[in-house]
């Protein structure tokens, strides 16, 4: 796909993965909406793209509500009259195990996490279709391609992430359309989604369990996401799936074998892990 003057939207905009997707596809020459729930630090983004040249927009955008989602859609298609690119990436994470986490922590993360992807695919789909080429580009994780522990809503809906994105990919070759999807599940980034909690309404989290199990984790989590690799260099990866028609973007493929693994054990000896 040729993405010189087309149009691309962007959830989680502005900042870590999503700013930087956004940035190089304004750079490659296309038209850019960002979309963020932080809207001061959206409207400061925009402002630096477009004080560079590029032609960007922010629309401050909840992804857990569709109405939001379509209004992204109606001012994507007032200000730029198209959309071709879609890259829903907006997420958030909270550290619980299973059985010790709260139903309001299991809905707000599958609110963002998945239903996000949802609203998106199914608000711009049609839109992408009717210029008869584009793509669409979901964040979901190497979490959604195995469950590790202490993680277990953020695991239920990057699968579903993976699902979704595999499922669509096989829809649209089933129909022979000219639009492509892609998945992006990446390992460790460092990015702010260990305090993704930030925008959280504070009466909703504090229905969090605290556990021992959790907080160890997130803390290894921080720890590790601290040290990771730059967001910087996602942005470059989603173009080449985009341009290319890639399906799966991994930005550590090695620990692919971690998934690999799982499944030698589940058709050897019907285990989790081996």
């Amino acid at each position: 796909m040729d993405v010189n003057g087309k149009v691309a939207v962007v959830t989680g905009a502005a900042s870590g993965m999503g700013l930087a997707m956004a940035r190089t596809f304004a750079n490659s020459g296309m038209k850019v909406v960002l979309a963020d729930i932080e809207e001061a630090a959206l409207n400061e983004v925009v402002n630096d793209l477009s004080g560079d040249g590029h032609s960007a927009i922010g629309v401050r955008t909840d992804v857990s509500k569709l109405d939001e989602v379509q209004a992204l859609a109606d001012e994507t298609l007032k200000e730029f009259g198209a959309v071709h690119v879609l890259c829903n990436n907006a997420g958030v994470g909270v550290g619980a195990p299973v059985g010790n986490t709260s139903i309001a922590d299991w809905k707000w993360t599958l609110d963002i996490d998945l239903w996000g992807p949802i609203y998106g695919v199914e608000t711009f789909l049609p839109l992408i279709e009717e210029q008869g080429e584009g793509h669409i580009n979901s964040t979901a994780s190497m979490a959604g391609l195995y469950a590790g522990a202490s993680l277990g809503a953020y695991n239920v809906a990057k699968h579903g992430v993976v699902a979704l994105m595999a499922s669509l990919e096989r829809d649209l070759r089933w129909r022979e359309s000219k639009v492509r999807a892609s998945v992006l599940c990446p390992g460790p980034i460092n990015t702010q989604i260990v305090d993704s909690e930030r925008n959280r309404d504070p009466d909703d989290a504090a229905a969090h369990i605290d556990s021992e199990q959790g907080q160890k984790f997130w803390e290894f989590l921080t720890r590790t996401l601290a040290n990771g690799m730059d967001p910087a260099e996602v942005g470059p990866m989603v173009l080449d799936a985009v341009i290319n028609e890639k399906f799966w973007i991994l930005t550590h493929p090695e620990m692919g074998e971690i998934a690999v693994n799982q499944s030698r054990a589940m058709l050897e000896d019907q285990r989790l892990t081996r």
